[in-house]
């Protein structure tokens, strides 16, 4: 095969697969950088009716509601992502509770909300605490003394509020003075670092902290004027032949063409193995790569983030505290751990664990007689780490694990559970909305005001389109695929536009 038909080959796989992944890489680039900046974009919001149909509210689904935290007789407040709302009337009317938080969607997304036996309430969201005080009839920030603010989980444990973020627990009597508590590492902890967790922040940039995503947000721009260079290559040719055939003058034109080529060449060869690193990283973080990774461990690469003294860093998702058994239990990135009530002995996993979907655990509640309430986007479990039983709570049957591993969620996408006074229960679907379990009880319609105060924050819409899952009302369930084979296409053009340089390069030195 000659030099010359190699080029053409080269040049086909480089020209088409790139015209058509171009659109598809713009949105990555800028969806990417926009996410590295969640607290920065926080106060942006984009209206759903703006939207495919799919993001749009129905009954309480796409995480609107967590849960409900009962007020009185009648009253409760509901949360999650629409903010937190108060219902006088069993869940009849609503009124907007979310005075005192900051602008944005974002800002007012609640993780947990807690009544102390005092009446205090505190609310945990993705950028701080919070403590609604009844004089200002608003909520108040709570300066907390770890520099990370987002709050998975409130417990009430003796008097105690506990407060859980991704990395650390901490407790308070009063809501002002915190005492952070150590959390022991578990039995045989041997330092090492989740490699899905290792990817996610290679991806970002974050296991090298601020400076790491600013460098990674440096190559999205890259790739980004790599990709609109390229196009106005392949235009250019086009563009020109029209202006010679209506005898136009082109003098002008051609140096920018060349100086357009000069940049595309120049930055693709010396961005090519960065991006092809981010390319990579990128394609495992989502199925079917994801599923070759998910238990997988590695060391922590050193100096980084990941390589810090906290076996728990990033890892904390929800927590509760069994009275009876004396015990805490623990959700984290690594599965379902125990521990004394005083937090000294090392923590212990037990056998017949229940599955957690690899986006986290969104109920742990204590069922009593050592049973826990788990669910996730893998199902809802009732659950006896005592006796190894474990049955799917919506079923009630015994659960048996699949003989071959399946796709990473089921048709059950639990987002939230609670149980009112009269010990009706109610679990939250993400894609089907509230559902009664085992009665007739209806929970409620979702209000027209609460679905236009409840637009989309501009980082969950980069978080679509970056997933692909935007593409979901036109692929179906293929979205899934949308990221490794956008991977793919855009790995073919940038290795064979290297080669495509790297040939000319070194036909013009000789």
């Amino acid at each position: 095969m000659t030099r010359n038909t190699v080029l053409k080959k080269l040049r086909k796989f480089h020209k088409w697969p790139g015209i058509v992944i171009t659109l598809f890489v713009i949105l990555f680039s800028l969806s990417g950088i926009l996410m590295n900046h969640r607290s920065g974009i926080s106060a942006v919001d984009i209206k759903r009716s703006w939207l495919p149909a799919d993001y749009s509210y129905q009954k309480w689904n796409k995480g609107a509601v967590k849960s409900v935290c009962p007020l009185g007789t009648d009253s409760a407040l509901v949360y999650g992502n629409i903010g937190i709302w108060l219902s006088p009337d069993h869940f009849k009317t609503f009124q907007d509770w979310n005075k005192g938080f900051p602008g944005g969607i974002d800002n007012r997304k609640i993780s947990k909300l807690v009544r102390t036996p005092e009446g205090k309430l505190f609310a945990g969201t993705f950028f701080g605490l919070y403590c609604y005080s009844s004089k200002q009839q608003e909520w108040q920030k709570v300066g907390l003394p770890v520099s990370e603010e987002r709050i998975t989980d409130l417990i009430l444990k003796q008097g105690e509020v506990m407060v859980q973020t991704r990395s650390f627990l901490l407790k308070t009597y009063d809501g002002k003075s915190f005492q952070v508590i150590n959390i022991p590492p578990p039995e045989g902890y041997n330092g090492k670092a989740n490699l899905f967790k290792t990817l996610w922040l290679m991806h970002s940039g974050e296991i090298w902290g601020s400076a790491g995503k600013l460098v990674v947000d440096l190559f999205g721009l890259a790739i980004l004027i790599i990709s609109l260079t390229g196009l106005m290559h392949f235009i250019f040719p086009k563009w020109l032949k029209h202006r010679r055939n209506r005898q136009k003058e082109n003098s002008k034109l051609v140096p920018v063409r060349n100086a357009n080529l000069k940049w595309h060449n120049r930055l693709g060869w010396i961005f090519i193995p960065f991006l092809m690193f981010v390319a990579i990283t990128g394609m495992f973080l989502r199925p079917p790569l994801l599923i070759a990774i998910g238990n997988s461990a590695v060391s922590p690469v050193p100096g980084t983030i990941l390589s810090a003294a906290n076996p728990w860093y990033d890892k904390l998702r929800r927590v509760l505290y069994d009275e009876q058994q004396h015990t805490f239990v623990f959700s984290t990135n690594d599965g379902i751990f125990f521990c004394d009530e005083n937090l000294k002995d090392p923590m212990r996993r037990v056998i017949n664990e229940p599955p957690v979907s690899v986006m986290g655990c969104n109920v742990l509640e204590n069922k009593g007689q050592g049973s826990y309430l788990i669910g996730s986007f893998n199902g809802l479990f009732l659950w006896n780490p005592y006796n190894g039983q474990l049955t799917n709570y919506l079923s009630g049957s015994l659960y048996v694990a699949p003989q071959v591993m399946g796709p990473p969620i089921s048709k059950d996408m639990i987002d939230g559970w609670f149980a009112d006074k009269s010990g009706s229960e109610f679990y939250f679907d993400y894609n089907q909305g509230v559902i009664p379990i085992r009665h007739s009880v209806e929970f409620g319609e979702m209000s027209t005001e609460i679905i236009r105060k409840s637009p989309i924050s501009l980082w969950n819409l980069a978080l679509e389109v970056h997933t692909g899952r935007i593409f979901e009302p036109i692929l179906g369930m293929f979205y899934i695929l949308y990221v490794p084979l956008a991977g793919i296409c855009i790995l073919v053009v940038l290795i064979s536009g290297f080669f495509i340089w790297w040939m000319g390069y070194q036909k013009k030195k000789n």
